[in-house]
């Protein structure tokens, strides 16, 4: 399927991705289905806005090329610890087949302990709210994704939760140090500790001593479900939320909701010295290779990405360029109420940088 997504373009992808003189190498995995051409379509915004990136490729597996179940080989992991920037579109993990997830590969072995989902209204999307301005920290590595489960007895499954004081702080730490950076007010702390005490309960702890670091920024706690509740009903009084990583992994996700889909929105997997920034939408089959896919998560994701580089300018305006498409609402695709294709949303993108 990707090498028939490929022949959709005029060059063959990797030719028309590199250049020269370029101050940045970031590995590129541009995934399944639609992956290659929304891939395409950053690689062309990128090069009219004339961003200093040099794309290395690298592939993702649809076997096992590890004893452990990994679609990732090692030159891979290599190649985003060399480059310590990677972009990766959206892959499918074959399920019930004993393959490990790719995302849960990647986050253990390269140690992405956030995952950071920020979620902004569109002007121009038809969304449930128009007011959401909120951002998703989800400690990554632990939780019930350590991936230790066992049948205890025929019938009987044991998933254990891990949780460690030293992850609890790193994640805490993120939090509060991004609320600072970024000017905002509010951290709040979402757990089940009523439940989970011991698990959530170090997580709370761990967050109160880290909180008092910080006077500046107000601290708050709320169970997972009440944050649940306010997000549906009042999503505005909500600001930066750090949590676990099941619920990062849900309430991630009905933020994205609120904006208007998973299509619309950025993320980026962080470690000490390395980050994935990737389209957490499915890789859609059925519109595989129709030009019909839309490119703006993976794009806004590689905004971050510059962000993270200090590229600010250039991340402002391709930003920028985006939402102006949005605003006008004439080449946007069908997800979102048009009827424009995917080349068409990238090159209006690029008329407006």
């Amino acid at each position: 399927m990707i090498g028939q997504c490929f022949k959709k373009f005029s060059k063959p992808l990797m030719q028309r991705a590199f250049s020269t003189e370029k101050n940045f190498r970031v590995t590129l995995f541009p995934g399944d289905g639609i992956g290659p051409e929304i891939s395409q379509s950053v690689i062309d915004i990128f090069s009219a806005a004339k961003i200093p990136v040099e794309w290395e490729f690298q592939k993702i597996h649809s076997k096992a090329v590890t004893a452990s179940g990994d679609l990732i080989g090692p030159e891979a992991i290599e190649s985003v610890k060399r480059n310590t920037y990677a972009l990766k579109g959206p892959f499918e993990t074959p399920i019930g087949k004993g393959h490990r997830s790719l995302n849960v590969t990647l986050r253990k072995k390269l140690n992405l302990y956030v995952n950071l989902r920020p979620c902004k209204t569109i002007k121009g999307v038809k969304a449930p709210y128009d007011n959401v301005d909120v951002v998703t920290l989800r400690e990554n590595t632990e939780g019930e994704y350590s991936g230790l489960e066992h049948e205890v007895v025929p019938g009987v499954v044991e998933n254990l939760k891990i949780i460690s004081e030293k992850a609890c702080r790193k994640i805490a730490e993120y939090a509060f140090e991004y609320a600072t950076k970024n000017n905002r007010k509010t951290v709040t702390a979402c757990h089940k500790a009523g439940i989970s005490a011991m698990a959530d309960g170090l997580f709370i702890r761990i967050c109160r001593e880290v909180s008092e670091k910080y006077p500046t920024i107000k601290y708050h706690e709320e169970q997972v479900d009440t944050v649940s509740m306010r997000l549906a009903q009042s999503p505005e009084a909500l600001d930066v939320m750090v949590m676990p990583n099941l619920y990062g992994d849900i309430i991630s996700d009905l933020c994205a909701g609120l904006i208007g889909g998973l299509g619309l929105t950025a993320s980026g997997n962080i470690g000490e010295g390395v980050a994935i920034y990737e389209a957490v939408h499915g890789s859609a089959p059925d519109i595989a290779g129709k030009n019909l896919a839309n490119p703006t998560a993976l794009l806004l994701s590689s905004v971050m990405m510059l962000e993270k580089m200090e590229l600010y300018d250039e991340a402002a305006r391709i930003k920028n360029a985006c939402f102006k498409v949005y605003e006008e609402g004439k080449y946007i695709t069908g997800d979102v109420g048009g009827k424009a294709t995917t080349t068409e949303f990238t090159k209006a993108v690029i008329g407006h940088l």
